[in-house]
């Protein structure tokens, strides 16, 4: 049997390929979150907040400094529900309002410990809850799979490249 670069390669599968396969997961799977419906966005992340909640905390330091959110979040505690659910809209929309821009300036970590606390007030009924006969699209139990498969870090990862990506940094607006 003759050994060729071409033969060799099924036997040895190249490490550094992998890894580049697994780094871009992350960002495909962000993408297609980006693109389901502003409502089916929401409904992920509290479905994503309230079954890894504890891993979201432990992975932003940052949620410590919640009180330097202190002042939004006692905003949306005394919104009505369809005004919470507007904001949380306007967030995810990058639609400017003063509740957008103030959570526009918050860390990375803050955003995700805010909406780590929104999920929390969700199931406690301060704010908003999920809708009991709320069906998510074929395209958001998808897009969970895919969520899902990709190991903690890389989920927490992904959680926070879409916080991060909502709202209005009044900065650079």
């Amino acid at each position: 049997m003759s050994f060729t670069t071409e033969s060799n390669q099924s036997v040895f599968a190249n490490p550094y390929l992998a890894a580049v396969d697994r780094a871009n997961e992350v960002p495909a799977v962000v993408s297609k979150i980006k693109r389901l419906s502003v409502d089916d966005q929401l409904a992920l992340l509290w479905y994503v907040y309230t079954s890894m909640g504890s891993d979201v905390t432990a992975a932003a330091p940052g949620a410590a400094r919640l009180q330097l959110a202190e002042g939004l979040m006692t905003q949306v505690k005394q919104m009505s529900f369809s005004e919470q659910l507007a904001f949380m809209r306007d967030l995810i929309n990058n639609r400017s309002t003063p509740e957008t821009r103030s959570y526009g300036v918050l860390s990375a970590n803050t955003k995700l410990a805010f909406w780590y606390q929104l999920a929390e007030w969700m199931r406690a009924g301060i704010v908003i809850p999920m809708p009991s006969d709320y069906i998510s699209s074929p395209e958001a139990q998808k897009v969970l799979i895919d969520l899902k498969a990709l190991d903690k870090g890389q989920q927490i990862t992904a959680l926070r490249k879409l916080v991060v990506g909502m709202g209005v940094d009044p900065l650079s607006a």
